[in-house]
């Protein structure tokens, strides 16, 4: 970065001096009344000293008070000094649409159509509601809006972002972006399943109807309304149960996680084909992710209310609609039930993964970002609660077709729920190859919105920290980042691939994240101090946030996540998939997966107090002591200054 002083004049030369031309690319503005009426107004295009200037930075990048000038007796003037940067000015979103469909489209993902569903009923129906939004408006919301307002007022990744924070939790990034990328290795795997679903339903009948294919077991029972002599048994097995496990997973194949069996050919080229999606969305940049997510965020909403209304018309849809909202008030006096609502809240509105600040520092300085995180966090949780009804109207009518109760049909969780229970009852429809192709669709376009924010992250994050030597390469570094998410994901393509995305979703992302932020809260509300952030967001949006907002962040968040941890700790979830119990070896393998994230946070604190000069109090004092917003770096246009 270059910045070309003027050369400054002596008192007595002033006056003769006053009409000449400015030296280099900074000017003297006098502060006098007759001047402050002449050369002091600006236009809403430009700063005062004559520059135009361009869309609203924060402080760091030149906001702030650059039309104020000192004026009174005693003759102040304002120097202003224009900056010439190498780096091109920061990208910013197209429109605000872009912004919060890319933000609604990370929130609402696969979880909220499978998890919040199953969670609910399995918690006492309607009054799981209760814990679900209290957990929302003490912790999930007041998280959300923190890295909303954080991301934007700095306008940084989640690495370079702490020095202006807290400089010694500058470790919690690089744990973020590990996270990040063990996500991608088994998330996008649940799209590639999908994929194969979507490619199956052009065959007609669709595949996961019929007992006469080749990977079939004398259990299978093919079960249609048309049916009505078939019986259904403890143990029959489901042809879709059999697609599912036998011919897309191929789970048979693989004793278990000692012996995963060869690669996939099949799920591979799945997967290739979405990365590559992945890659030509997000190459260039929130520019064109931000309009790819006009089709994949709203799209899915589309599908939901078309599910929604034809559910609602099948027979027993009434009865999944009662199992699924009918209250039972003392399953709130378990502790387990606000467990699981703390954790669901938390992973679908997903602070902590580096997302929503990134997408947040794409944002206008003064975009109102506390009406963003009201808007975006509410429209997530709606979608959970009608993701319920357009499950459970379905599982009603499996439930009637077979002369079983709700609950016996609702045994299967996660990914088993979509790809087996929704897949069968969608052979069941009319025009069941309509119905089979929109709700694969839609799953892909869930899954793919996430992995767009999810990698967004981690490059916004890396360019931010490395701008010489990434900014001008962002393609090749985009292409590097998903070859090696592709790599990554080959473990979980075996015929064993589903237990290590079970192993990777247990134990690899959850109680890591949940750690980092709680160590990215006590930084931004204890180190950082909410005083200092509230005035931030004061400067940003024209108003200082309530008390309310005050308490959560520095007590309530902290306690709300600590709960989570705690909970983790003292009742370790036993896995299991399928037939298949993981032993406990592979807990200690997931544990320390997960801790292979975390161990960046300890490990950064060590080295920068290594690093850094002078004596062991100074080295703490100076860790902890964020860089003034005017410091050199990256995207500074204008420096103000007074001067007699």
């Amino acid at each position: 970065m270059e910045m070309k002083q003027p050369m400054m004049k002596n008192r007595e030369d002033q006056n003769q001096d006053k009409e000449e031309e400015p030296q280099e690319n900074g000017r003297l503005v006098a502060g006098s009344s007759a001047d402050k009426g002449q050369k002091g107004s600006s236009g809403p295009g430009q700063v005062s000293n004559g520059y135009p200037s361009t869309s609203p930075q924060s402080p760091r990048d030149g906001a702030g008070t650059g039309t104020e000038r000192v004026s009174g007796p005693t003759n102040f003037r304002m120097l202003i000094v224009q900056q010439t940067s190498l780096d091109p000015p920061r990208e910013t979103w197209s429109k605000k649409m872009d912004f919060l469909l890319s933000v609604i489209g990370y929130a609402v993902d696969l979880g909220n159509v499978w998890r919040f569903p199953y969670i609910c009923y399995q918690n006492g129906g309607g009054a799981f509601l209760l814990p679900y939004l209290l957990m929302a408006v003490f912790g999930g919301v007041p998280l959300f809006y923190m890295e909303l307002a954080l991301g934007q007022f700095h306008r940084n990744g989640c690495i370079s972002i702490w020095k202006y924070v807290c400089p010694i939790f500058k470790g919690i990034g690089f744990a973020i972006c590990i996270i990040a990328l063990y996500i991608a290795f088994y998330y996008n795997t649940i799209m590639a399943w999908a994929l194969y679903y979507l490619l199956s339903s052009f065959h007609s009948p669709l595949p996961w109807t019929m007992c006469n294919n080749a990977w079939n077991t004398a259990n299978c029972t093919r079960y249609l309304s048309t049916d009505l002599n078939v019986s259904w048994t403890n143990a029959s097995i489901s042809p879709a149960e059999e697609f599912y496990t036998r011919q897309v997973l191929q789970v048979h194949l693989s004793p278990g996680l000692h012996q995963l069996g060869a690669v996939s050919w099949q799920l591979a080229l799945c997967l290739l084909f979405i990365f590559t999606i992945v890659y030509f969305s997000i190459w260039k940049g929130v520019k064109t992710s931000g309009k790819v997510v006009w089709v994949t965020a709203t799209f899915p909403y589309l599908v939901l209310l078309i599910l929604l209304v034809r559910g609602a018309t099948l027979p027993g849809a009434w009865r999944g609609v009662v199992f699924y909202l009918q209250p039972n008030w003392e399953k709130l006096l378990s502790t387990t039930v606000w467990i699981d609502a703390a954790a669901q809240i938390f992973f679908s509105l997903g602070p902590g993964f580096g997302v929503l600040l990134a997408f947040a520092s794409y944002n206008p300085f003064h975009n109102n970002c506390y009406k963003d995180a009201l808007v975006t966090s509410s429209v997530n949780c709606l979608t959970s609660f009608m993701s319920g009804f357009v499950i459970f109207t379905v599982l009603g009518y499996m439930a009637e077709m077979r002369q079983q109760g709700v609950e016996t049909v609702a045994k299967d969780a996660g990914p088993s729920l979509l790809f087996i229970i929704y897949a069968e009852a969608i052979a069941n429809m009319p025009a069941a190859t309509f119905f089979a192709i929109i709700f694969f669709l839609m799953i892909i376009m869930l899954g793919l919105d996430s992995t767009f924010a999810g990698l967004e992250g981690v490059i916004t994050a890396m360019l931010d920290e490395f701008p010489h030597l990434l900014t001008r390469r962002r393609e090749w570094f985009v292409l590097g980042l998903v070859c090696v998410c592709y790599l990554g994901a080959l473990s979980t393509l075996t015929y064993g691939g589903a237990f290590v995305v079970k192993l990777f979703e247990e134990y690899a992302t959850g109680p890591a994240v949940i750690t980092v932020v709680f160590l990215e809260v006590i930084a931004v509300s204890w180190f950082y101090g909410t005083t200092r952030f509230c005035n931030d967001v004061q400067l940003m949006l024209g108003f200082s946030p309530g008390l309310f907002w005050r308490v959560c962040w520095v007590a309530i968040c902290p306690c709300f996540l600590l709960f989570i941890i705690g909970s983790f700790l003292a009742f370790p979830p036993e896995v299991r998939l399928f037939d298949y119990l993981y032993p406990f070896w592979t807990t200690v393998l997931g544990y320390c997966i997960g801790v292979s994230s975390f161990i960046c946070v300890p490990s950064y604190m060590v080295y920068h107090l290594l690093t850094t000069k002078g004596t062991f109090k100074q080295r703490l004092l100076k860790s902890i002591t964020p860089e003034p917003a005017g410091s050199p770096g990256p995207h500074r246009d204008v420096i103000i200054t007074n001067a007699v």
